[in-house]
């Protein structure tokens, strides 16, 4: 009788071991895959940069496989601009194309934005002769003053 307690006790022990390996096995414990999961995609919404003489917005209307939304600039003393951006959202870096109207001419030219936190940082860097299209995405410098902050939309 003895015998058989203590085998079901064992029994019992293992089997409890057992669920616990299993339980453990489907959490998610290394920080650099949960950071990868939480920049894996820009959330949707607005985002602003305005100082009172700037003022950059960017909307983000649809962030699936691809980025797509609405930028609109008002820098001082420049031409105002605003467009329509499609783009890829990889590594914590949207690239896109930008169609966009000034001066009554539609014009496209690749943007780049590094996204920290809850802001978006606008990247510059050498482009091909037409103007339109960065050189080499890796040389992209995001050192932008105008960083754009995670706003509520205005309608």
């Amino acid at each position: 009788m003895k015998k058989l307690i203590v085998a079901a006790f064992a029994g019992l022990t293992m089997l409890n071991c057992k669920n616990k390996e299993q339980k453990t096995e489907t959490v998610n414990t290394d920080p650099q895959e949960v950071i990868a999961e939480k920049i894996a995609a820009l959330d949707l919404g607005c985002y602003v940069f305005d100082d009172g003489k700037n003022n950059v917005s960017l909307e983000i209307t649809e962030n699936g496989e691809e980025i797509k939304g609405n930028i609109s600039y008002a820098l001082y003393e420049k031409d105002k601009n605003s467009g329509k951006f499609s783009g890829k959202f990889k590594e914590g870096i949207l690239i896109a194309d930008y169609t966009f109207l000034s001066e009554g001419k539609e014009s496209i030219r690749q943007v780049a934005f590094k996204a920290e936190g809850d802001k978006l940082t606008e990247g510059y860097g050498e482009l091909n002769s037409e103007g339109t299209v960065f050189k080499d995405i890796s040389n992209i410098q995001f050192t932008s003053k105008m960083p754009l902050t995670k706003t509520e939309c205005s309608k």
